[in-house]
């Protein structure tokens, strides 16, 4: 069974997002997606707009802290969120 607890919230108007930091018990490990599922149920907002960016749990405890990022629309998180690299060319 998996169960949220908020942190903290705090607004930020400059990149329009809410800077959430919560606690979510879970007999398993908690995956990047059932996270941010179960953070838009909370939020309302829908899965496109959460940015996760850490999960971390001490070992043999079923309690996860996620720092995580919610957007105000899904066009904002594109344009604030860095986008992965390529990969490197691979010298010959």
């Amino acid at each position: 069974m998996k169960f949220l607890k908020i942190i903290s919230e705090k607004e930020n108007p400059l990149f329009k997002r809410k800077e959430v930091y919560v606690e979510i018990e879970s007999d398993t490990s908690i995956k990047k997606e059932d996270a941010e599922k179960m953070i838009s149920k909370e939020f309302s907002t829908p899965e496109e707009w959460i940015a996760i960016k850490k999960i971390s749990g001490n070992f043999g405890s079923k309690i996860f802290h996620i720092s995580a990022f919610v957007y105000n629309s899904k066009e904002i998180k594109e344009e604030v969120e860095p986008k992965p690299k390529k990969a490197a060319a691979q010298p010959a």
